[in-house]
């Protein structure tokens, strides 16, 4: 018998149960709020399109994150992004403590003086050999949720229609529903669609982890992938 793939897949149902169950809560609370016009909903799905140029030349490019690792003495883990071939990589830094716990903020004094693609590689690879490396955790043991906070019309130069833009909100928590939790809103393009990928623990911190999603985020033909990280605490 194969107790890990047993196990995945009673997380896996567990999940389901649990998104069940906040739907019908979610439901419940604004059982009184007004509905949106069906006029309105018809109105944005006719009005505005789901594709858009492919500025790629067909070639998934979307962009991609990983995380370095952790400093203690800082307080921050180290993310990387990486855009496309040849282009210089986006150094970040997430805050694990402080007042700006759970942000996700482009290191910009690296930019500023030189922003060749090498020398941003080099400064990244001399920061991660500083860093403590974290461990990947079972992800089928946590859960996304999304919710489309607003959509909007987005105007392309040269495109008669304007494209579908979304401000999605992402929530990653634990299938059992005990331990760390974290949420983030992001702008997804075309379509709101999201995918928990990979989810870390923090070395020395039990109470913390971290947890990669992918979204449509890119504006290129059918939508290509863009990545953030959000800071699960308990």
């Amino acid at each position: 018998m194969n107790r890990d793939a047993k196990t995945q897949s009673a997380l896996l149902a567990l999940a389901r149960t649990r998104r069940m169950q906040r739907a019908l809560a979610h439901a419940y609370i604004h059982r009184d709020a007004p509905l949106p016009t069906l006029r309105l909903s018809l109105g944005f799905m006719t009005s505005t399109v789901r594709t858009t140029e492919d500025c790629t030349g067909g070639i998934d490019l979307g962009h991609r994150m990983s995380i370095l690792g952790v400093s203690r003495a800082e307080g921050v883990a180290y993310i990387v992004e990486e855009l496309a071939t040849g282009e210089a990589p986006i150094a970040y830094r997430m805050y694990l403590r402080g007042a700006r716990q759970g942000h996700l903020v482009p290191i910009h004094a690296w930019y500023e003086s030189d922003d060749d693609p090498d020398a941003i590689r080099a400064r990244i690879a001399k920061v991660a050999a500083t860093l403590e490396p974290i461990a990947k955790t079972t992800t089928e043991a946590w859960m996304l949720s999304t919710r489309v906070v607003q959509r909007r019309a987005l105007r392309v130069a040269g495109q008669e229609a304007p494209i579908r833009k979304f401000a999605l909100q992402l929530r990653v928590e634990p299938v059992s529903g005990v331990g760390a939790s974290g949420a983030t809103t992001v702008t997804a393009f075309l379509r709101p669609d999201a995918q928990l990928v990979e989810v870390f623990a923090i070395p020395g911190n039990p109470s913390q982890a971290l947890a990669r999603v992918s979204f449509t985020g890119v504006p290129s033909g059918l939508g290509l992938s863009k990545d953030t990280v959000v800071l699960l605490t308990e």
